[in-house]
């Protein structure tokens, strides 16, 4: 007897509105921006969602939890996720889908020589997108008849999420970063502006990723912090 309404509904066949239902999805994302819009498209999807943070939470997860998918992002804080996707292609029984994510596309051959099945360019924001590549992933008996068009197919992520992870990464370039950490700011602020859109964040982006690499043309960390302190406190307020 399932324990939870929750669990009920996950025992239920899939639907053509809900193509997903019975699919456990791991997502390995360290942006509460990005995962939000991974919550709701698994949502409309009918899939359950597990976040890890990082790859030693997704380590933890999986010795509870067998997910039929992993959505994995490539820039993590204590690793590349080319490292998991490597080890989830060769773990035996595999799972079912290895979906590789990361807003540099530049990246998707790596992926895919990692294990990955299917590299998906940030920011991820269609539910149609997702439930058409999930689904090629699954057995074929797992899946409905047929899928039924999305009502509305791109997610809003919480603009309270964009400003905790702007606020943070400002308080990280204030610190005098090292390289690593430079390194890792620059591609989480690059895939944010992908993901949060406008002409602003897309400076920041490509200012960030400049420093990374040693170009001081557009500025320092701390000018830049500067900046990002600016645009925080010209958003609206939530």
């Amino acid at each position: 007897m399932p324990e939870s309404l929750e669990e009920l509904v996950m025992l239920q066949p899939p639907t053509a509105e809900r193509p997903l239902l019975g699919t456990i999805v791991l997502v390995v994302e360290d942006s509460r921006h990005a995962c939000e819009a991974m919550r709701l498209i698994c949502q409309r999807s009918g899939a359950r969602i597990r976040r890890a943070e990082s790859l030693a939470s997704a380590e933890r997860h999986l010795r509870t939890y067998r997910p039929r998918i992993a959505v994995v992002d490539l820039g993590l804080p204590d690793g590349s996720g080319l490292e998991l996707i490597d080890r989830l292609a060769k773990s035996d029984p595999r799972i079912d889908g290895i979906i590789a994510t990361s807003g540099d596309e530049t990246l998707q051959q790596a992926a895919m020589d990692a294990g990955a099945d299917i590299f998906l360019a940030k920011p991820l924001s269609s539910v149609a997108q997702f439930q058409s590549a999930a689904l090629s992933l699954l057995p074929e008996e797992t899946r409905p008849r047929a899928v039924s068009r999305p009502h509305a197919d791109n997610v809003q992520p919480d603009p309270i999420a964009l400003r905790d992870y702007l606020t943070l990464a400002a308080e990280l370039l204030h610190s005098d970063p090292d390289y690593k950490t430079l390194k890792y700011v620059a591609g989480f602020l690059e895939g944010l502006a992908k993901s949060a859109g406008g002409t602003a964040l897309a400076t920041i982006g490509d200012t960030a990723m400049a420093l990374s690499q040693g170009d001081r043309s557009l500025g320092t960390a701390s000018s830049l912090a500067q900046t990002i302190d600016r645009h925080v406190a010209a958003l609206e307020p939530v």
